[in-house]
């Protein structure tokens, strides 16, 4: 079964909950690089989900110019 897409709201609160973690010491040493890493993924969506909403709207806006 394919996995479903985080939406950017999903993946950023997910941010949001490890950064509480490691700033409140809630991780594991040994988990600490794999939070990293998924806040990697995390922020990866997110950037992507933005440029996509910036093109659609700049896209919508040159229409509009027309």
């Amino acid at each position: 079964m394919a996995k479903k897409e985080l939406s950017y709201n999903e993946a950023f609160n997910e941010i949001e909950d490890i950064l509480y973690e490691i700033e409140n010491n809630d991780i594991e040493v040994d988990k600490l690089s794999l939070k990293v890493e998924r806040v990697s993924v995390l922020l990866n969506i997110c950037k992507k989900k933005l440029l996509n909403t910036e093109k659609q709207i700049e896209k919508i806006f040159d229409n509009k110019d027309q």
